[in-house]
Parts: structure tokens; C-alpha cells; sequence
């Protein structure tokens, strides 16, 4: 059978960021993928190196909307490692508490775009709507309801007032019979059992060899998750439990973010009946000259940044390695083999995020950049002329 390259984006309805699949097809069979990315790239560590270390905070944030607490989470702990320093535990709780928050928001934005991706609209909106009323705890917390603005390097920005507990506690609290209901209409319907049973399969042996972080690996087997094996903040300091699955297919991711969903409700529940008193800030003056790295669990996986001080007020090195750089080379694995009407879920299950993947670097074969920052700008302002004129429209 003559095989057929199918490419699916960098811009397609189903894709909620730009990045290129390029499908080899044999009729309806996959048999091979190759991913391209460099589509979103915007420079944020070389940004970050024009600011403070407290400012960077800010900067980091945007790496992503969905990310935006696991990116400066894992930031300031790379700053405070070069001390190191210990953060004052109140802090330490109100971290905790933000990042499950958002671990919860981010697992249901994911389970309702499977459900879409699917043509299940019904579970599509339910997540999306549970969504809801966790970004009203997150607004009651932090004050917003994305980009929360809570860290900085020695500790937070903002505490949680005791007045406000309450409330967050008879929010949270609400939604637990929803989640219920959507976790049981998930688990048990049959429909989506023949659409995600055995679909996508990663081995434990293959998440192992291509170091398949997150979810992606727990689903296979893989009980690796950086709030148990290298605990910070408070996960030490409260019980919940770490769920880990078998089979690897598309099915198991979705079961191990619905379950993560309820201990993330445990977690920060406990955190906030068990809120120590005490200062929320280090009030860091200064950062010493030397390197640390931070790295923590985020909702997609190990989130890891790392952090060059020469003594100065900000960074002179930033590296920022995502989860889904770690997870994007598993799609061999899974997509190969499989139908042409499964790849869309297949590779929607690793919770892929592009804009904080993210990295672009013109070279040549010696590793000498051909390009610099102007060069791009002045081709991406050569390249949007050239289209007005074919379009018909004036020059600027």
C-alpha cells in the first residue's frame, strides 16, 4: 500500500497552539510522525536576563497561563538554591496551596478538550464549568483567577487572610459531588472505554527510555512524582497519595488527572485547616554570585529551571526545561501503529503545552548561530510586506 504524509497543523481547529505533526500513513495506519516546534517562541530567558530577579517572577508567569504558578514556583526555588536559604513555612503552605489549585484548573481545562477532541461536548462542558469554580478559590485566594502574582524568591507576595478560609473551604467542598459524578460518568461510560481503552499505549519500559515525566508516566507504571521523591514546600508535611496506573493508554492518563484532582482537594483542604502562623517573606536584599536549580512537579511533569547570579540584582543565565519537551518525543511510541482517527487524542494525551516548550536557535552544523534576535525581526517584517502585497494591500 503506497504510503501517504499527511500534515496536521501548525495551525489547526483542533490545536490550541501552533506546532506541526507530520503523519506517514499507510491508508489508515500511522506508521510514522515527525513533530516540529519553534512556532511560539518569545524569548522569555533572555527576558528574564534584562530583569530583577523579583521582576523575573512576573515575566515568568506568562510562559504560560496554564503554568503560570509552576514556572515561578520553580524559578524561586532555583534563586533561593544558590544561597540556599529557607523559606518561612507559612510560605511554604500558601505555595502549596496555589500550585494544587492550579494542578486542579489545569487537569480539568485537560479533560475537557479530551472530551471535545472526542465529540464528547457533554463531558466538555461539565469540566469546564467545575473549572470555573476553582479559579473563584483561586481569585478568593490570590486575588486572580490566572497569572496569581503569589511568588517571589524567599517566599510569597500576598497571604491568605483567615477570613477568606472559610470561604474557599465551602467552595471547594462544593464541587466535590460534581467532580464525583464526572469522575463516574468518565470512568464507567463504555463509549469512552472504545475510544480510549488500548489506544495509545506507552509501556512502562518505553516512558523509562525516553524519560517520560508527569502523568504521561504514571499512567505506565512509572511511580515517580517529585512531591513525593523530592518533597518542598508542604507535600511532606500533609498525606495524599500518589496515583499510578498500569496500562499506559489513553485511558489511564485521563483516570490518573481525575484522581490527582481529588488529592489536590486533600492537599490544599489540609494546608488550610493547618495554616502555620508566622511571616510569609524572607526579604531577600541580595542574590550571592553561584547557580541553583529548582525544579517541581507540575500538572503536565517536572518543571525544571536553572539559575546563573554574578552578584548583581538578576540572573545572568536562565534555563527553563519544560515538561512537554520530555513527553513530545513519546509520541513514537504511541502514535506509531495506531489509526489515523485515534492521533488527534493520542497526541492531545500527554497534555501537550507548546508555548512553554518553546525553543529556537538557527545554526549551522559547527553550532555557529546564523541568526540573531534583529535577523529575525527583520525577516518576520520582510515576510508580513511580502503577504500585504500579495494581498493587495498597500506598504507600510
Amino acid at each position: 500500500m503506497a504510503k501517504t504524509i499527511l500534515p496536521i497543523g501548525p495551525y489547526h481547529p483542533l490545536q490550541e497552539e501552533p506546532e506541526f505533526f507530520t503523519l506517514t500513513v499507510e491508508g489508515e495506519r500511522i506508521t510514522d510522525i515527525d513533530v516540529r516546534v519553534g512556532y511560539n517562541h518569545r524569548g522569555i530567558e533572555k527576558l528574564s536576563e534584562s530583569k530583577t530577579f523579583d521582576q523575573s517572577t512576573f515575566v515568568i508567569e506568562r510562559i504560560c497561563g496554564i503554568c503560570s504558578t509552576s514556572h515561578p514556583f520553580a524559578f524561586t526555588r532555583a534563586v533561593e538554591d544558590i544561597f540556599p536559604m529557607e523559606v518561612p513555612e507559612r510560605a511554604q503552605y500558601i505555595r502549596t496551596i496555589i500550585a494544587e489549585g492550579e494542578r486542579i484548573h489545569s487537569h480539568l481545562l485537560w479533560l475537557g478538550l479530551a472530551g471535545h477532541f472526542l465529540g464528547y461536548n457533554t463531558v466538555f462542558m461539565w469540566a469546564w464549568k467545575l473549572r470555573e469554580e476553582i479559579l473563584d478559590v483561586m481569585e478568593i485566594l490570590s486575588g486572580n483567577r490566572n497569572n496569581y502574582a503569589m511568588f517571589r524568591p524567599g517566599g510569597v507576595r500576598r497571604d491568605i487572610k483567615p477570613e477568606d478560609i472559610p470561604a474557599a473551604l465551602r467552595r471547594i467542598d462544593s464541587i466535590v459531588p460534581t467532580l464525583e459524578m464526572l469522575k463516574n460518568a468518565v470512568i464507567d461510560d463504555p463509549v469512552l472505554h472504545a475510544r480510549t481503552k488500548g489506544v495509545g499505549v506507552l509501556s512502562k519500559a518505553d516512558s523509562i527510555r525516553y524519560s517520560a515525566v508527569g502523568p504521561t508516566a504514571r499512567a505506565s507504571g512509572v511511580a515517580r512524582d517529585l512531591r513525593k521523591n523530592c518533597p518542598y514546600g508542604a507535600y511532606d508535611k500533609v498525606e495524599w497519595n500518589m496515583i499510578v496506573t498500569q496500562n499506559g493508554d489513553v485511558f489511564d492518563k485521563a483516570v490518573v488527572r481525575i484522581l490527582e484532582t481529588f488529592e489536590s482537594i486533600k492537599i490544599i483542604k489540609t494546608c488550610l485547616d493547618h495554616l502555620p502562623e508566622g511571616e510569609i517573606d524572607a526579604n531577600i536584599t541580595s542574590v550571592p554570585p553561584g547557580e541553583g536549580i529548582g525544579h517541581i512537579e507540575a500538572p503536565r511533569g517536572e518543571t525544571f529551571h536553572y539559575v546563573r547570579s554574578d552578584g548583581t540584582n538578576r540572573p545572568v543565565r536562565h534555563k527553563v526545561r519544560a515538561p512537554t519537551f520530555m513527553n513530545l518525543p513519546t509520541f513514537k511510541a504511541t502514535i506509531v501503529g495506531e489509526t489515523l482517527a485515534d492521533a488527534t487524542i493520542i497526541l492531545a494525551a500527554i497534555d501537550p503545552c507548546y508555548c512553554c516548550t518553546e525553543r529556537m536557535a538557527v545554526r549551522d552544523e559547527t553550532g555557529r548561530t546564523l541568526l540573531h534576535g534583529p535577523d529575525l525581526v527583520r525577516l518576520s517584517q520582510e515576510k508580513t510586506e511580502r503577504i500585504r502585497r500579495e494581498m493587495g494591500a498597500e506598504p507600510r
